[in-house]
Parts: structure tokens; sequence; C-alpha cells
């Protein structure tokens, strides 16, 4: 660590990473602790497209969602930041109400129901649009290129307790982005992991996303297009610690992507990825006074985790959001 710190942030994930290019960008002195670099989080991961799930339904999480979005589609176009602008389908196998998210994707084009006949076998309804769809490889080292140059410091260690933390640092704050890790850290039972896997496939030629949404006879389906490859998913599995890819869940996903898009059949793979979807009933975006946090006495704890399946969807918001609770102590 440099002599003089300002900020440690815990975590590197989209989350951490975004908060400290936040922090190091007002000219804070930073330091990033992490247990895995960023593309070993679940980020990496992550399909990923801009829009809110699994996370509370708050007029909070539509704030942190807009300002992301700006963001977002701001650097979109840009190839370092490996973020497109990319129209597809939402559909369901039943009739589906129209997007919650479809009022603030407005400014990229008209939301519209899918023609019946444009959708796959076994879906009954859908909705187009237009959202930014984010290569996080791609994406995380452009956050991470960011943070140093800016002047953070990366320190690749893993963090037991915030206790520990506090004692390896001098600096007056400390953030916890540690996502699915809090749950052990803070402690904090709330949080419950919600496994993701998905298959990276060489890409036949797909250029716009779907997204199949799931019901009580099927799992969720995405695939999501890049240059030269394609992200698909998915799973939704509650309560599952496992990060190791499981050879059947990767069958089911092909299969069901292959029967949703028949040129992916015989597709050839290239990754399989894993993830932990930090769930809980709230984001926890909050401050602890000096003192009152187990562990970090005498320190500011900022606490910023919780963000289920929309960590890139509320990243800027909740960046910033955080980056002011820690300026007040900074």
């Amino acid at each position: 660590m440099t002599e003089r710190t300002d900020v440690l942030v815990l975590g590197a994930g989209v989350i951490g990473l975004t908060t400290a290019v936040c922090l190091a960008e007002d000219g804070l002195a930073v330091a990033l602790r992490t247990g895995h670099l960023p593309a070993q989080t679940t980020s990496a991961a992550a399909g990923a497209i801009w829009g809110p799930h699994l996370v509370e339904d708050s007029d909070r999480v539509r704030r942190w969602s807009a300002e992301t979005l700006d963001v977002l589609a701001g650097l979109a176009g840009q190839p370092a930041a490996g973020i497109r602008l990319v129209s597809g389908t939402e559909a369901a196998r039943s009739p589906a109400a129209r997007p919650g998210q479809a009022g603030l994707l407005a400014a990229f084009g008209e939301i519209s129901p899918a023609p019946p006949g444009a959708l796959p076998p076994g879906f009954a309804a859908g909705w187009r649009y237009t959202a930014p769809v984010v290569c996080m490889p791609v994406y995380l080292d452009y956050l991470l290129g960011r943070f140093r140059r800016a002047g953070g410091e990366v320190q690749v260690s893993p963090v037991r307790t915030l206790g520990q933390a506090a004692a390896e640092t001098g600096a007056p704050v400390i953030v916890n982005c540690t996502g699915s890790g809090a749950h052990a850290l803070v402690p904090d039972p709330s949080l419950t992991p919600v496994r993701g896997q998905v298959v990276i496939a060489e890409n036949p030629g797909l250029t716009e996303f779907f997204i199949g949404l799931p019901d009580a006879a099927h799992e969720i389906s995405y695939l999501f297009p890049h240059d030269g490859r394609v992200v698909l998913g998915g799973t939704e599995v509650s309560g599952d610690w496992s990060t190791e890819p499981r050879p059947e869940t990767a069958q089911r996903i092909l299969r069901d992507c292959a029967a949703i898009e028949p040129r992916l059949d015989g597709a050839r793979i290239l990754e399989h990825r894993c993830g932990l979807r930090p769930v809980r009933p709230q984001v926890r975006l909050e401050a602890e006074p000096a003192g009152t946090a187990p562990g970090p006495a005498g320190r500011l704890l900022v606490h910023n985790y919780g963000h289920g399946g929309g960590g890139v969807t509320l990243s800027w918001g909740c960046a910033r959001e955080a980056a002011r609770l820690a300026r007040q102590r900074a």
C-alpha cells in the first residue's frame, strides 16, 4: 500500500471497480484489495445486458439504473470499453407485460410488441427493444485501466474479516464491495447466492440478443452476441455456492439456446463460466459511523453490495453514491 491511502475498496467485481474509479478520479488515494482479479469475479461471468434483474423494485433502483444507463450509453461504441447498443427480444411462454425498464430504454428506439410469428417455438409473447450489451472481460479490463491511470493501486490478497482489512491499512475509509463474499465477511445472513452458469460459444452470425423468461417449467434462457462469440445462458439456482461449471448444465443451456436459435446447434464451445449473484431483500448502500461496525474501529465503513443480477445495471449510480458517502471522511 502507499504511505497515504484515503480509501480502501474491498472487491474487484464491477461494483468494486466502478466505485474505485469514481473515488480515484476524484483525486483520492485509493487502494483496491481483492482475493481475485476482475477476470475471476462473478462479474466476468455475466452476460451482460443493462436491465434490473433479481434486485428490489424501488425508486432508488430505478434512479441508479437510469444513471448507469446514461454512462453505458455514452461508452457504447468505444472499442476499449466493450459496450454496444444491441436490439433484440425479451419473450415469455405466456402473455407478458411491457418490461419495467421500457421507459428508460425508449431513448434508443421504440419498445414494441414482438410479432408472434417472429418468436421461437414455445414463446407466446415478447417485446423488442435496444439496450447496452457489455462484453464483461473487456469492460472489466477497461475499468481496471481507468483505475490505474487515476493512480489507483491493486493488491491481490484475500480478506477474511473487516477487522483484518482495517488492521492492514491506514485508510480512514473502507468501502465494502465484496458481493456474495459479504455473506461471511460482514457477516450478512440475508444475502443469498444465486448461481449463474454460462457457455461462451463461437458466434455463428448472431447480431440480436434474446432473453427467454423463466416459468415453472423452464429456466431462463439468453443469447448475448459479441464480436466472434456469443454468451449463452442460463441458470438461477438460489443457495448454491458452487462456482464450478457443471457439464450437464452446460448441455441443457446449449440445448435450450439451440431450440431458440438453430444456428447455435453444433457451435464451437470456447469457454465455460460460473458466478454467484449476490441477492438480498435490498441493496445495501449505506455508511456505518466510526466505531459502530464490527472490526474497523475508528474507520468509516461504507457498504455497497447485494445488487443481485443487476450489478452492471446499477454500477455507476451506486458507485457515485458510495463515493459521496466515502468522501464525508476521506
